[in-house]
């Protein structure tokens, strides 16, 4: 049985997709924090840098976005380049010489204004990323306004209706633009979908009136609530019910059902409680769970999910899962249901990016192109977002590429620790303490102090100068000519430590 649960409050909302009393998918939205993904901007170009071939966006945050050149549309990128070499006095140059020779110093000039999309949203220190290759999803389209590509989602097997689907968008999209059928156009009746479609059109018309009138750095179009948007994509034959507690929420999700799809409309249901509605379905409890690294299986072993900057590595062990069988038999058991949980917390945790997996080593290669295929098919079955395997190397790892869709759930849910920055690890009381020593003998002797010195530390480093240091502090005061005193300050942690004079 598939769920939607939609759960408001006054500080945040929070969508839930269960599928069999599993959680498949979870999103958020805070109501005091601006969400940024698929929004449009009328952008100032602040900063051009051939180098790195980027143009850095102001759109009215903290930190300007970044368009690299490969998410320029390459039509607005010809015409720019086109004029650029007009003024200079040069003739057109045909076009196959211009995707060639693009450079983005000569596509945009600093303080232009331009229509810019935000596909990625600011993550630590990097500023959103942006594009002009815009896209518009509606329920049964994504809509590329300026990018003439027709394409059909690959779940869509039936060839006959591939090729009606394409020559219906063939025959109803405008000049110029494109468009990819999604998944639920499947059997939909064919004015579903041009309703849908025109629908698009008339927002994507709707931004380009908005951004002649908008100031630069002004917000002009962003993408549906998070209840909504979790409807849209997700509201298909395969959903039993629609569970929400809030009546005002209900309201708008049911004019918004009864407009795109409303032979759903009978899936919506109100909650009222008691439990909570997510007590109700332990949404919480899973929500946990997702967040730690170890993740453990039916059968008793396990599998590490670690995530880097660079990449996710995944460790599979068999743990107490002994087996029946062979050895082989048991190891071949375990990377199997190993396979399937993976790409249900890859999908969960929304990671994307590269990623390595160590599974346990097998020698049959029978057996290794039985995990290869039960890995592509769990994610081609159960992954809505596009991944690339490889084959199983000679060391047993499986290297794959996901899309990446916004934050983590890691991400959207933690902070990192302010301890250890990080990096999972703090340095050892003794490290700290000799750390502390060796910056009181530099600062005694660069700045020739004599006098009676105040050394505040954390019980902790306390302790072990006390006890295990005294004899190095006195042979430090003997030495520098001064007066050392150490002070135990509760309120510092272990790194922390202050030195004045008395």
């Amino acid at each position: 049985m598939k769920r939607i649960l939609i759960n408001k409050d006054s500080w945040q909302t929070r969508v839930a997709v269960m599928n069999n009393d599993r959680l498949q998918d979870i999103y958020f939205d805070t109501h005091n924090k601006e969400d940024l993904d698929r929004c449009f901007f009328k952008g100032r170009v602040s900063k051009v840098l051939p180098g790195i071939q980027t143009a850095f966006v102001d759109i009215g945050q903290q930190k300007a976005g970044f368009l690299h050149i490969t998410e320029i549309d390459r039509a607005l990128a010809m015409e720019k380049v086109t004029e650029y070499m007009q003024e200079d006095g040069r003739e057109e140059l045909p076009e196959r010489v211009i995707k060639s020779n693009l450079d983005v110093g000569k596509i945009f000039n600093e303080g232009e204004d331009i229509l810019v999309q935000v596909i990625k949203e600011p993550i630590h220190e990097k500023g959103a990323k942006l594009s002009t290759c815009f896209t518009l999803p509606g329920k049964f389209l994504v809509l590329m306004p300026n990018i003439p590509h027709l394409g059909v989602s690959k779940k869509i097997e039936n060839r006959e209706v591939r090729n009606q689907l394409r020559e219906l968008m063939q025959a109803s999209l405008p000049p110029g633009m494109g468009a990819i059928v999604r998944t639920n156009a499947e059997g939909r009746d064919i004015q579903d979908i041009v309703k849908d479609l025109a629908f698009l059109i008339s927002t994507w018309k709707s931004i380009q009136k908005k951004f002649k009138k908008a100031n630069a750095g002004e917000k002009i179009h962003e993408d549906l609530p998070v209840a909504l948007r979790a409807v849209r994509d997700h509201l298909d034959e395969d959903v039993d019910v629609v569970i929400c507690d809030d009546q005002e929420e209900l309201r708008a999700i049911h004019k918004f059902i009864k407009y795109i799809t409303p032979e759903h409309l009978g899936k919506l249901r109100y909650y009222s409680g008691p439990p909570t509605l997510y007590d109700r379905y332990d949404i919480d409890n899973q929500l946990d769970k997702a967040l730690q690294k170890k993740v453990h299986l039916k059968s008793g072993g396990s599998i590490i999910i670690e995530s880097t900057e660079a990449m996710t590595v995944v460790d599979v062990n068999t743990g107490k899962f002994t087996g029946t069988g062979s050895l082989e038999e048991t190891i071949l058991k375990t990377n199997l249901e190993a396979a399937e949980e993976l790409v249900t917390q890859l999908r969960l945790r929304n990671i994307g990016g590269l990623i390595v997996i160590d599974f346990i080593d097998m020698a049959s290669s029978s057996n290794r192109q039985k995990l290869s295929r039960t890995l592509e098919r769990c994610l081609k079955e159960k992954d809505k977002f596009q991944s690339v395997t490889l084959k199983i190397s000679e060391f047993g790892l499986v290297q794959m590429t996901r899309k990446r869709s916004g934050k983590t759930l890691l991400q959207q849910l933690t902070n990192v620790c302010v301890s250890c920055s990080g990096c999972g690890f703090l340095k050892s009381v003794p490290s700290i303490s000799f750390q502390i020593l060796r910056t009181i003998k530099e600062e005694i002797r660069s700045k020739g102090l004599t006098e009676a010195l105040l050394l505040m530390v954390s019980p902790k480093v306390f302790d072990y100068l006390i006890h295990q240091e005294y004899q190095s502090i006195l042979q430090l005061e003997k030495n520098l000519n001064c007066k050392i005193m150490v002070e135990s300050n509760d309120a510092f942690d272990d790194a922390q430590h202050t030195i004045k004079k008395m």
